[in-house]
């Protein structure tokens, strides 16, 4: 039997300080998001290629590779890598004491061993500078501040999750984008957008198009925004009014630079109940966008209580 993790709910993770570590995840889950990428069909918004919160860390789920199926799991109890085949074969990598180099290394030649020919683009996206993978030698691999912010991201996933349900409309997976480093969720009002500019760095203004293909209004978390990192909602493309949306929950703020509506997540873990402090920052910053836009508010939105015996 595994011991439970103490303390797992809503910690504390100041985002200065565990910087390294951040940056070497960042470039960890790159590499691991773009294996999914080169196997998983296309599907739209890029769906296709996101991890996903599991019970010991971040999933691919299932691949496809042939007439086979496999996945790989940051594990942050066990703080190792793992592979596993629906053949029956595993493989896994120790995350500690391992460059951004020797990961990439060693996760391409364990791929190999298993048979899955990887073949990714060798730089990371959404960052400048992208240093390539095999060259990159920065280490910082804190077990404990990983499994914190592992910790963090259940409680986001969670109540994000809880929010998703509320919508009847094109919703997409509470899921984790590598390129941004963030747990994001998107809700579609099912109309066309203008199309994206893009200027993403190290990035297509293609891959952008296709994310914001439709109109949206788009929620998640990330490590940044916030002395322990934020959850954020913006609408793109932004209504009229969006940034003065009336009825803003205390303690969340519109940023006028990243256009978006950011809650420190540090002032939802110290809410008496931080669960609700997140929904209703989320209710809010939808509200906002929907209600400006002209969604059909009365056909998406849906009560997830529906079918409980009153």
């Amino acid at each position: 039997m595994t011991k439970p993790i103490a303390g797992g709910e809503w910690p504390s993770l100041r985002v200065d300080d565990w910087e390294a570590t951040r940056r070497t995840l960042h470039m960890w889950t790159q590499i691991v998001g773009k294996v999914r990428l080169a196997y998983a069909p296309l599907l739209n918004h890029w769906w296709q290629a996101p991890l996903y919160v599991s019970p010991r860390g971040l999933t691919t789920s299932a691949i496809p590779v042939g007439t086979r199926l496999f996945d790989m799991e940051f594990d942050f109890i066990d703080h190792a890598l793992s592979v596993r085949l629906s053949d029956g074969g595993s493989d896994h990598l120790d995350l500690r004491g391992r460059s951004v180099a020797q990961f990439h290394d060693q996760t391409m030649a364990m791929l190999d061993r298993l048979g899955i020919d990887a073949r990714i683009t060798k730089r990371p996206n959404e960052v400048d500078p992208a240093i390539p993978f095999a060259e990159d030698q920065h280490q910082g691999y804190d077990p404990s501040a990983a499994s914190t912010f592992w910790q963090q991201l259940v409680q986001a996933d969670r109540v994000i999750g809880q929010f998703r349900s509320r919508f009847a409309g094109k919703v997409s997976p509470v899921h984790f984008f590598w390129g941004s480093f963030d747990l994001a969720c998107s809700r579609f009002s099912g109309r066309l957008a203008p199309r994206h500019p893009g200027g993403t760095p190290n990035c297509g203004d293609w891959v952008m198009v296709e994310a914001y293909s439709h109109e949206l209004s788009s929620c998640g978390f990330w490590p940044g925004g916030g002395d322990e990192g934020a959850f954020y909602s913006y609408a793109y493309p932004e209504p009229d009014g969006y940034a003065d949306f009336a009825g803003r929950p205390d303690g969340a703020f519109y940023d006028t630079e990243l256009r978006q509506y950011l809650l420190p997540y540090e002032t939802a873990r110290a809410a008496r109940d931080p669960d609700q402090c997140v929904l209703d920052f989320l209710e809010f910053a939808y509200a906002g966008a929907a209600d400006l836009a002209g969604w059909d508010r009365k056909a998406l939105d849906i009560d997830p209580n529906r079918w409980q015996p009153s």
